[in-house]
């Protein structure tokens, strides 16, 4: 089931990153699909190297949350819950404070130096005891002292326009991406998707409780460390590729869990696959709509995820007895 499902995502994702490029305020036809044509350079030098960002980008934000529920054994954990999203915007936003902006990869340097700092001080606070509540508390310090300093960040700027240019940063978008933030997000996305599926069989024995993990040979200290380096990863190349886009991680693994079954290690590869689907169609949808300024992507996940999580949580309470 859990193949076939996959499958047919992966089939959706195609059609739909094809679609995409055509999708536009300008809508090119397939004729426009010719090296000989000069609308061919818009299609691989802006449509395709946005579409393709796009699925990398939800593909890490479907995983790390997917991940992250089976961890913390919450259906409500998000990525975000980490601290790293936080820290990595507050790193881009440096960059931007301080005008070291000049350079294309200067701006994603900082965000990742930001997610890398904050991966560094979760593995600090949490030591070598495992806990899931020192964890879980070290993740919401770290996001509160960042989104603190981003907005002091924010209040100080040097001129209305740096003010601007964070605030519009900070609503996440992938307008005006290229080549360049592929080949940046690209490796370390992949690395990171590759440390979280390592966490496939651990999660499953998690759900058992946590002696019992144990007792099966999980090492608590060994699978927190693969889901920090994984999720800090995956978030903080994709926080660096497109600013902060919420709610993906948190959605996407719900709706691919009555499909695959509710193990944490059948529902990894799906949130991605479907984490890629999703923001594609939704990037594009955003790109076609007829306003008279493109709608930024962040604000219109935020638009779908907060409706989401307001049923969801409805949803629990009814189970609740």
């Amino acid at each position: 089931m859990t193949l076939r499902f996959s499958s047919a995502l992966g089939l959706a994702l195609v059609v739909a990153m094809a679609l995409s490029l055509l999708a536009g305020k300008v809508w090119l036809p397939l004729s426009a699909w010719d090296s000989a044509d000069p609308r061919w350079l818009i299609i691989v030098e802006l449509r395709l190297p946005r579409t393709v960002l796009a699925a990398l980008v939800g593909a890490a934000l479907g995983m790390s949350g997917a991940a992250m529920q089976g961890y913390l054994r919450n259906p409500l954990a998000d990525p975000g819950l980490f601290g790293v999203s936080a820290a990595a915007a507050l790193g881009a936003v440096i960059s931007l404070f301080f005008g070291y902006t000049a350079q294309a990869w200067l701006l994603p340097t900082f965000a990742l130096a930001g997610a890398g700092i904050a991966m560094a001080l979760l593995a600090l606070l949490v030591g070598r005891s495992g806990s899931l509540i020192v964890f879980t508390l070290s993740g919401v310090i770290l996001s509160s002292i960042a989104g603190s300093m981003t907005a002091l960040a924010i209040s100080l700027a040097p001129t209305p326009f740096a003010t601007s240019q964070i605030v519009t940063w900070l609503m996440g978008a992938l307008t005006d991406r290229s080549w360049d933030d592929v080949r940046i997000a690209l490796p370390l996305i992949v690395l990171g998707m590759a440390l979280l599926a390592a966490t496939g069989r651990s999660l499953d024995a998690l759900t058992l409780g946590e002696p019992a993990a144990r007792s099966m040979g999980v090492n608590p200290l060994q699978l927190q460390l693969l889901v920090i380096g994984g999720v800090g990863l995956c978030v903080g190349a994709s926080v660096a590729a497109a600013g902060i886009i919420g709610f993906v991680g948190l959605m996407v693994p719900h709706l691919v869990r009555p499909f695959v079954g509710y193990r944490p290690s059948a529902v990894l590869l799906p949130s991605a696959l479907a984490g890629a689907l999703l923001l594609v169609v939704a990037d594009s949808a955003v790109r076609a709509a007829p306003t008279v300024s493109e709608l930024r992507l962040g604000i219109a996940m935020s638009m779908l995820g907060g409706p989401f999580f307001l049923a969801l949580l409805l949803r629990m309470r009814r189970q609740l007895p």
